[in-house]
């Protein structure tokens, strides 16, 4: 999902913060090198949320807004003879992703495309598509069952990671996220946003804040060791005010009132 404003996360400001002059698809990937699933949730919910999905051995699975691919690749192991397309914007993340695939030896399995999700266009309909933490790249919730949905076949599933209010927001929540009361609802609406476009949850991961600390921490920690590690870089000291921005306006903003759920779909 990308917090706020790449991948892995979820709205469109967190994860960029206030990257003005750095590569910001550059700091994003090294923030999320301890966390390449990109969103706050562990690896073992990231299997239930699979098998909750799981439809056929040969399935076909489109991420989009990949990342560096944690999801598809995981997927691909659910599906032993599957294929997965990845989609994203980032070079930094695809080619992570296309190095974990060779290291996994799925490098054959997965097809990577450097491209807009808004504009690609698949060849036939998929059995599973993802879209978690990258809905800001549709607009939101109910443009990512639009746009997204549109690639699942009649019987296929699409899982999506969106945030919601977990308690009304405060004003220094809204300042830290750069929203709007309206931006996110509450988990009962996104389920009703959600069967107003025709598709119905049969599954529903929230994540606790155990992961969201570990997602946080992890994305504010790698981004801070790097720029430890590399004071000669030119972009060293602005990767560390960025990262203490970001702390700053977790801890001292959403911690404990932005949740996330990602909610496994079907056609209604």
């Amino acid at each position: 999902m990308a917090m706020l404003a790449v991948r892995g996360g979820m709205p469109t400001s967190l994860l960029s913060c206030s990257l003005s002059t750095v590569d910001r698809q550059r700091l994003s990937s090294i923030a999320h090198s301890h966390h390449p699933i990109a969103a706050p949730i562990f690896g073992v919910n990231v299997n239930r949320l699979l098998r909750r999905a799981d439809r056929r051995p040969a399935a076909r699975i489109l991420d989009l807004g990949c990342g560096e691919a944690a999801w598809a690749l995981q997927a691909l192991a659910h599906y032993p003879d599957g294929h997965a397309d990845g989609v994203d914007v980032s070079r930094y993340a695809l080619e992570r992703a296309a190095a974990a695939a060779a290291e996994r030896g799925l490098a054959d399995r997965l097809t990577l495309h450097e491209r807009d999700a808004r504009t690609y266009v698949p060849d036939g309909d998929y059995d599973l598509v993802l879209c978690v933490g990258s809905t800001h790249i549709f607009d939101g919730f109910a443009g990512t069952l639009q746009m997204a949905g549109r690639h699942v076949n009649s019987d296929g599933i699409l899982v999506i990671g969106e945030g919601f209010w977990q308690v009304p927001p405060t004003p220094q929540a809204l300042a830290a996220l750069d929203a709007k009361p309206e931006d996110f609802t509450d988990l009962a609406g996104l389920v009703d946003v959600a069967e107003q476009a025709g598709w119905t949850p049969v599954y529903a991961h929230i994540s606790d804040a155990a992961e969201w600390d570990n997602y946080e921490w992890s994305w504010v920690g790698s981004l801070t060791e790097w720029a430890l590690d590399n004071p000669g870089h030119p972009d060293a000291a602005e990767a560390l005010a960025v990262a203490r921005e970001h702390r700053d306006q977790w801890l001292r903003g959403y911690r404990n009132l932005l949740g996330f759920a990602t909610l496994v779909l079907r056609h209604t």
